[in-house]
């Protein structure tokens, strides 16, 4: 049973205002005690001095409250937790301006997208694009919204569209004034796709019509000339099963290369310990090692070593880096992979996975090009080891996606070592 407290009554405060003036009304008292004593003062005006010195003491004066309610009226409705909330559930960057152009609040995407961005300073000198300056002036000068599209090239190129919508916000005086608020627009996805569209178009028709004629040429010779020739149809589908493979595999290279651009914005932050991922994929292409009469020696360390990243972006880029090692080095008979941490210039920890082979090496004049689309050393022997011109181009693009970097060192006669650079993981527990 719950028991209500009775309100208080205008005589509960007297005990506490009492005791606080205990000190100021006894030594009161011991003045005029004195001075009565002394002939100073009759007994009856030392009486009622001793009253007026009781009621000052006693009566409950509201100074302090009053000059805290007022400073409560006074402050700026916008800068109150209500507005910072409704700022922060924006699901968009989001940033909310005063009329100078200074930062009021921001959510935590607007933090992520422009780290610089700083409370209580223009967001002039955080967002440095001309293009998002020229908007906001304009918007500022003219009290209207503006719209603006630029592109943010660090660390991945991501195309943002800008809305400043200026906004009429109550103030403490019962006036209004003039805020500006900043949403941004990832467009990034879209622009992907388009890219995707047109890369796939353009690429897929460059690169299959070889295989497409050659399919085209066997399939007429094969119901013409060579129609009841055993050994010819033999060779034919040999030929034609051969670059039936090297479609299906130019169109899953294609494929791959365009899910990593579509996503490389967003940098993975699931933990993941790539140590099975390199054993694994070593396993897979130890047929492949064999055949060629190479050995993979693999140099890791025994415990788990993690990085923030995909699962099958990350086999399928060691698949790649270990792949090309048996195709293009297998006259050094040896491929070795190395799993060790390093530092960079700048004292960061990095994790390093390098694959070395000891083959004929590649000339200074390639290694530039090498992460580029197509692009081969030697056309006619990478179309005979069922190469696509891709698969670099992916390494590159899945490390960009993971915030990492493509090492290559080589010389000729002496082989080539590929290097995949990896961040240090932040946090050391793996995600499952």
């Amino acid at each position: 049973m719950a028991i209500e407290a009775s309100p208080p009554s205008m005589f509960s405060p007297w005990p506490d205002r009492l005791r606080h003036a205990a000190i100021i009304l006894l030594v009161a008292a011991l003045a005029l005690a004195a001075l009565v004593f002394f002939g100073e003062l009759t007994p009856l005006r030392a009486g009622i001095v001793f009253a007026c010195i009781a009621g000052a003491a006693l009566v409950p004066w509201r100074l302090h409250d009053s000059d805290a309610k007022r400073d409560e009226a006074l402050v700026n409705p916008i800068e109150q937790p209500v507005v910072r909330a409704v700022v922060g559930g924006i699901p968009d960057p989001a940033v909310l301006l005063d009329r100078a152009g200074r930062v009021i609040h921001l959510n935590a995407a607007a933090a992520q997208l422009a780290p610089a961005l700083r409370k209580g300073e223009l967001a002039q000198f955080a967002l440095r694009s001309p293009e998002i300056i020229s908007a906001l002036r304009e918007a500022i000068a003219n009290t209207e919204p503006r719209r603006t599209s630029y592109v943010d090239h660090v660390p991945v190129d991501r195309w943002m569209d800008l809305m400043i919508t200026p906004i009429q916000v109550p103030t403490a005086f019962g006036g209004n004034d003039t805020c500006m608020l900043m949403t941004f627009h990832d467009q990034t996805p879209i622009r992907r796709v388009e890219e995707m569209r047109a890369d796939f178009v353009a690429n897929a028709s460059h690169e299959l019509r070889t295989p497409l004629a050659a399919l085209s040429g066997f399939i007429d010779t094969l119901q013409g000339p060579a129609k009841d020739d055993v050994r010819a149809r033999e060779r034919f589908l040999g030929i034609m099963h051969t670059q039936a493979t090297r479609m299906a595999r130019l169109i899953d290279d294609l494929l791959s290369l365009s899910r990593v651009e579509l996503s490389a914005h967003v940098r993975p932050d699931t933990l993941v310990d790539i140590l099975p991922i390199i054993r694994q994929v070593g396993d897979s292409l130890e047929l492949m090692a064999t055949e060629r009469g190479v050995k993979i020696e693999m140099h890791v360390p025994e415990g788990p070593v993690t990085v923030a990243g995909d699962r099958e972006e990350l086999l399928r880029l060691f698949e790649n880096l270990i792949e090309n090692a048996l195709k293009y080095g297998a006259s050094g008979g040896r491929v070795e992979v190395t799993l060790a941490p390093a530092s960079t210039t700048d004292g960061a920890s990095e994790i390093r996975v390098s694959v070395r082979d000891f083959g004929p090496g590649i000339a200074p004049e390639h290694l530039p090009r090498l992460t580029e689309r197509f692009y081969r050393v030697d056309v006619g022997d990478s179309r005979a080891q069922g190469g696509t011109g891709l698969g670099l181009s992916l390494v590159k693009h899945i490390l960009n996606r993971h915030r990492g970097r493509l090492l290559i060192e080589s010389v000729p006669k002496n082989g080539a070592t590929f290097t995949a650079a990896f961040p240090q993981a932040k946090v050391a527990t793996p995600v499952a």
